[in-house]
């Protein structure tokens, strides 16, 4: 495996990370009916407006995570990982990044959402010490969120 850094976004990752997410999210499209909301936004913005980090390696962004600071809390808005990459243990590590961050920002607690359709990731959430708080849905999409306590 080739040398792996995880590192703040800069705004010249914006592409990437789009690219990134558009392989990641792509294989549920046809189990949902549309493009997930991640694959929605704009990387320009996010970059600019949150904190993102990535996991680089071989000249490739192969990973990233999207962190949102709103009201008193934090979400892990978003974890991708290129699906070329998948398996490698990229993800837990951008998770464990995301919870080190929240902590080192003073958080207690984490929060995520997935698609309630994209059940393995509920699961793997789950398996990852964050529990059920709510269901709703948001920008369309019927939501499961999670939170961990830290």
């Amino acid at each position: 495996m080739d040398e792996l850094r995880l590192r703040p976004a800069r705004a010249s990752d914006a592409p990437a990370i789009a690219r990134c997410v558009e392989a990641a999210y792509s294989p549920y499209i046809e189990r949902i009916g549309e493009p997930p909301g991640p694959m929605l936004d704009d990387y320009r913005q996010v970059v600019r407006d949150h904190r993102v980090f990535v996991v680089e390696g071989a000249g490739e962004i192969a990973g990233a995570i999207v962190l949102i600071e709103k009201q008193g809390t934090i979400l892990l808005d978003n974890v991708a990982v290129l699906p070329s990459r998948q398996g490698e243990g990229l993800g837990r590590c951008l998770m464990l990044h995301a919870e080190a961050e929240a902590r080192r920002l003073g958080y207690e607690s984490i929060d995520l959402y997935t698609h309630e359709l994209m059940r393995e990731n509920f699961a793997l959430y789950a398996r990852n010490g964050y529990e059920e708080v709510e269901r709703r849905t948001e920008r369309g999409f019927p939501r499961i969120y999670m939170r961990k306590r830290l």
